[in-house]
């Protein structure tokens, strides 16, 4: 039962709902690159890892706000799950 529990909370966990290429964005904002630092990474547009961001954002129920930092909340969010 414990372990029904346990494997239902990590499904309900937000960031297991992302695509691996929005990990992948995700691990780069971690690691304090741009957008333009990481479509060069990645070898995308700018508009794609903004498209990739914006749905990072959705999934980790992150609306737009004047007073947090989306990205800053996103980061630290990945960061604690590790």
């Amino acid at each position: 039962m414990v372990a029904q529990l346990l494997a239902r909370s990590r499904r309900r966990d937000p960031l297991d709902s992302l695509t691996p290429r929005e990990r992948e964005v995700l691990s780069l904002m971690a690691q304090g690159l741009s957008n333009a630092a990481i479509a060069g990474e990645l070898v995308v547009s700018g508009g794609a890892v903004e498209k990739h961001i914006s749905s990072i954002f959705t999934k980790l129920g992150l609306p737009p706000s004047e007073l947090e930092h989306r990205r800053v909340l996103a980061v630290l969010r990945y960061v604690s799950e590790g």
